[in-house]
């Protein structure tokens, strides 16, 4: 399977770990009052898709990035790569009323 990295291009998916789901990119808040559920959830309830699903990838033998790589788990067709700061960072300005850039790395 070929990665499509965001800064280096076409890289083998053997320089990569896969490290789960990219949900897990918003952690609950330690603040609210139902906390410990939402941690609990958070940590050890998991879906398992089939179909097109968002995965969290490290690039170990590389340049150590992490990525959000869009994936078909069905068919293993990656329909989108970004750099999962770009992904973390997008979600927080959508939570501050600021417009979401556009993707980068797609396929």
């Amino acid at each position: 399977m070929i990665i499509h990295h965001p800064l280096l291009g076409p890289r083998d998916a053997s320089e990569f770990v896969y490290k789960g789901d990219a949900s897990l990119i918003n952690r609950p808040d330690w603040q609210a009052d139902n906390a410990p559920e939402l941690f609990h959830d958070y940590l050890y309830l998991r879906d398992n898709p089939a179909g097109e699903h968002q995965e969290l990838w490290y690039h170990e033998q590389g340049d150590r990035s992490w990525l959000v790589v869009t994936r078909n788990t069905l068919t293993h067709d990656i329909t989108n790569v970004e750099l999962a700061r770009d992904v973390a960072f997008a979600k927080q300005a959508n939570k501050s009323g600021r417009v979401e850039k556009s993707g980068r790395g797609k396929k």
